[in-house]
């Protein structure tokens, strides 16, 4: 991105809104830096996959770990380090903030309380949370499944309103204290003095917003009267023994981990340390703490029919096309669809995550034979370069 300065720092979480943007993937001809792999399989075939990781590495991202699964095959790699600090290397299991793969935990758990009847997938949100979107033209036909789909129209109380109007976010949000309700209101707020983005599940509309699956976070606490993080942990974490797992309080990362890294001042300044980072701004939207191994879990799980039943687990993959500047990719229910990693392929679904000093990418082949979650610790001030490496290892791990 050749980021320079706080404002272009700005611009560019403007741009990302945690959704990744599609460019074509090239997996590097060779490695560019040392690098730590094991080969679990003994197949010796996931040298492109390493490759890919060295380059990302060796064009500024401080380190990156991957795990690659097929079959019963686990291959995990390594590159760089997780502490600029004191050079440690990066270590397959050290744990990252996953940002908005947070938002298929989210909505996995909201389906599983549709499927037992404390909600309908097309109830409105009004409904269940009286007051919170006000009655209107457009309040009282917002539905759970439009927040699901982001095909609410309601703005984005982070990049449209936080960040927006704060030219150094990422500094700010690190120490900030909100709740759930006072997000959803700065969305509110935008929307009665500009209008919504679009009216609630309009034809052809799609747009991502994390303001959705905050209401969704509220919800889930409205239908079981238990705390968001309490219900992921009872439901998701605890049932496929995520043990690196958390939904956090606190601006801690507990055990061993990567750091997270921005440089916030300009390529050539020092970087900002963002290990520590308050969770109230990002809640339910992505907030969540996990691994390459634990995020591969759960999302094997869910293709493996262990937290939904079959017809809630057609809804959630049932996919609409995003809006038209991500061509190739569609939304479901907490799930993103991308024919543009492997495009000889059935489209890869799974999700992405942004969130300040992290940067994750977590899919499934179509056919669930493979699978690879990857972590960065660097994410929004990262080159362009390092982008292209970071899908390059998504497609060399994924497309055979």
């Amino acid at each position: 991105m050749g980021l320079s300065g706080k404002t272009t720092v700005a611009a560019a979480l403007l741009a990302t809104t945690a959704v990744l943007a599609p460019v074509a993937v090239v997996v590097p001809a060779e490695a560019a830096t040392p690098s730590a792999s094991a080969g679990l399989d003994g197949s010796g075939g996931h040298a492109a996959v390493q490759r890919a990781l060295d380059a990302a590495v060796a064009a500024g991202v401080p380190g990156a770990v991957v795990e690659v699964r097929e079959g019963r095959n686990v291959w995990r790699g390594t590159s760089g380090v997780a502490d600029l600090g004191s050079g440690r290397q990066v270590k397959a299991g050290d744990r990252f903030r996953a940002g908005s793969v947070t938002k298929s935990f989210v909505a996995t758990v909201v389906l599983q309380l549709v499927a037992e009847g404390k909600a309908g997938l097309d109830d409105p949100i009004e409904r269940h949370l009286p007051g919170l979107i006000p009655a209107g033209k457009h309040g009282e036909r917002v539905t759970v499944r439009q927040l699901l789909h982001h095909t609410s129209g309601l703005p984005d109380y982070l990049t449209e309103v936080l960040i927006k109007e704060d030219r150094d976010a990422l500094r700010t949000l690190r120490t900030a204290q909100y709740t759930p309700r006072e997000l959803v209101a700065k969305a509110v707020e935008k929307a009665v003095k500009t209008g919504w983005n679009f009216d609630p599940d309009e034809p052809g509309k799609w747009g991502y917003s994390n303001t959705n699956y905050v209401v969704l976070g509220l919800l889930v606490e409205r239908l079981t009267g238990h705390d968001l993080g309490g219900e992921i942990t009872r439901r998701i974490i605890r049932p496929l023994h995520l043990k690196d797992t958390s939904f956090p309080t606190s601006p801690q990362l507990p055990g061993a981990h990567m750091n997270g890294y921005e440089w916030l001042d300009g390529p050539t300044a020092a970087p900002t340390d963002l290990t520590e980072y308050s969770p109230s701004a990002i809640w339910a939207t992505g907030t969540l703490i996990s691994t390459t191994h634990d995020l591969n879990t759960f999302y094997r799980g869910l293709a493996d029919g262990k937290l939904l039943p079959p017809q809630m687990l057609r809804e959630m993959r049932t996919m609409r096309a995003m809006d038209g500047d991500r061509p190739g990719r569609s939304y479901g229910l907490g799930l993103e669809s991308n024919a543009n990693y492997c495009p000889k392929q059935d489209p890869v679904w799974g999700h992405g995550g942004s969130v300040g000093g992290y940067n994750t990418y977590s899919f499934m082949t179509a056919d669930g034979r493979r699978q690879v979650t990857l972590a960065l610790n660097r994410n929004f001030t990262k080159s362009a370069e390092a982008d292209t490496a970071a899908r390059g290892v998504v497609s060399a791990a994924l497309c055979g």
